[in-house]
């Protein structure tokens, strides 16, 4: 079993890298989270490694923290939730504010996930919830801005645009941008979103 991979980064997508370890290169899954945190191609990258197993395949789930490592296999352990539907959950969140979003039985965040139906959702939280209680795994100061000021329009159009594969930071950076020069007048989310990727 791989637990880590220590090598160059030889090339990175959103979804995925490959790192040269002594002439042999790994292609591994990544998430948005990890991908931010890369540096440029040739420098030298550690990643914590979870190694599937599969009757036809082997695939290597590589991340840049432990802590994102073990919300990931929390989220596999989860009936329903398959590596592809933890990536994408890890890609949306931080694993802090996903964590929260469990422990508040947020079902609505859980549920934008994309993958995630309503009772995969309700499932999540209801496996995950204490064992994260025990684990102590609960932030200082939340991180997720939930309540009465959420904007359902600009955290739909986050959530879109992180599929296409922006980084959340720029996303956010890009819709607030795109709200603010609004001035208050009501914009669709196609309309944010086209003008976010400008």
């Amino acid at each position: 079993m791989i637990a880590y991979l220590d090598g160059k980064l030889a090339y990175k997508e959103a979804t995925y890298a490959i790192i040269d370890v002594q002439g042999v290169g790994y292609e591994i899954h990544i998430s948005l989270q990890t991908y931010s945190t890369l540096p440029g191609g040739g420098d030298r990258v550690k990643l914590f490694i979870h190694h599937l197993f599969r009757e036809d395949s082997q695939s290597l789930y590589g991340f840049a923290t432990a802590d994102e490592k073990a919300l990931f296999l929390d989220l596999i352990s989860v009936s329903g939730v398959g590596p592809n539907t933890a990536l994408t959950a890890l890609s949306a969140f931080s694993p802090s504010d996903l964590r929260l979003a469990i422990l508040a039985e947020n079902v609505g965040m859980v549920q934008s996930i994309k993958g995630i139906g309503a009772k995969t959702a309700q499932r999540i939280i209801l496996e995950l919830k204490d064992k994260m209680k025990k684990l102590g795994v609960v932030p200082d100061v939340p991180t997720y801005r939930q309540g009465q000021g959420a904007n359902p329009v600009r955290e739909e159009a986050l959530a879109a645009l992180m599929a296409l594969g922006l980084a959340r930071l720029m996303a956010e950076r890009n819709v607030d941008a795109v709200l603010k020069a609004a001035n208050g007048q009501t914009v669709t989310v196609e309309d944010l979103i086209r003008q976010a990727l400008r």
